[in-house]
């Protein structure tokens, strides 16, 4: 089959697209021939070096499709299911194999594009919103990179608890994108103080957290947008990793608390995993979260994919398909 691999940690260049042997199930495994592939920026952290991993190596976990054969003692799915996964491995290819426990069905109605671009940011939106902080009605959040894939759903989703929402992006085609989400006020980084800007929407009273995914360019005046004991949830670093703080920074600046979660920190069960997917697909289905699919790549093009990606022109989420 065909597939993008890494040979060496580096550049978007050291992406390269091969003949590479099919993958086989291992026991509790299912293989999936691939329909669809979310690009997320862990992508491109695992290319850079940011997360660890060992070559040679596909990247991607998101990917969605028809299970193409089961390993030993796999039984929930079945040969032909239309499914979709946020923790598969090497899913950039024509084939890929996931854990069956990290496998749900796709509901009826929802297609192998929408699951691909709803399943990692997603699921990221929903315990954002849901879990790490339990958004509700009179709260006020801050979301950064609210035009791009997981800012589109987290402001809906926000939204529908009954949060206030304050957003930044980078132009105003990207601001257009956040007010059609929900988004209560749109501040354009590139030509305002986000910091000053959040201070006079709350009347200096800051917000009860922060939702950052940029990381280096943002923390800092992310934490000065924050209330008393609000809290920080950094959870990307678009922008590179935060350099090293000093704990005691959060309590000079109102007992703050501060986290960095992952999405497999909130999908610690099969149950968790499918309430969580299950939501999302009820309410796509339902229209109520609306999915946008910015641009799609062959596979043979994830060089340009991942360039568009970290060129931050994204306007939702990018896909690839397989041919």
């Amino acid at each position: 089959m065909k597939a993008i691999r890494v040979h060496e940690i580096g550049d978007v260049n050291k992406l390269i697209y091969e003949e590479v042997p099919m993958p086989e199930p291992k026991p509790g495994e299912v293989r999936v021939k691939v329909k669809a592939i979310g690009l997320n920026f862990a992508d491109i952290y695992q290319r850079r070096g940011w997360y660890a991993v060992q070559t040679p190596f596909s990247p991607g976990i998101e990917f969605a499709g028809i299970v193409d054969k089961l390993g030993d003692g796999v039984t929930e799915l079945a040969v032909g299911d239309r499914v979709g996964t946020a923790s598969g491995h090497d899913a950039y290819a024509e084939y890929a194999v996931a854990q069956a426990a990290r496998v749900v069905k796709l509901a009826d109605g929802v297609t192998f594009e929408q699951a691909a671009a709803l399943l990692e940011q997603g699921l990221t939106a929903h315990y954002l919103a849901t879990s790490t902080y339990q958004l509700k009605l009179g709260d006020t959040a801050l979301v950064h990179a609210a035009a791009g894939g997981v800012g589109q759903l987290l402001v809906q989703i926000a939204k529908s608890r009954g949060a206030r929402v304050i957003t930044t992006v980078s132009t105003e085609a990207k601001a257009g994108l956040a007010r059609e989400c929900g988004a209560d006020e749109v501040i354009l980084y590139s030509q305002q103080d986000f910091e000053a800007e959040v201070k006079r929407l709350t009347g200096g009273h800051g917000v009860e957290v922060v939702y950052d995914s940029v990381g280096k360019d943002t923390f800092v005046k992310s934490l000065n947008c924050l209330k008393p004991r609000g809290l920080m949830v950094l959870y990307g670093q678009s922008s590179g990793p935060v350099e090293p703080q000093d704990p005691q920074i959060l309590n000079r600046k109102g007992g703050l608390y501060l986290t960095r979660p992952s999405l497999i920190h909130y999908l610690q069960t099969r149950e968790e995993f499918l309430d969580r997917a299950n939501d999302l697909f009820r309410w796509v289905a339902g229209g109520t979260l609306k999915v946008r699919i910015d641009r799609t790549f062959p596979l043979d093009q994830a060089v340009a994919a991942q360039t568009y990606m970290e060129e931050r022109r994204t306007l939702g989420k990018v896909l690839i398909i397989p041919l």
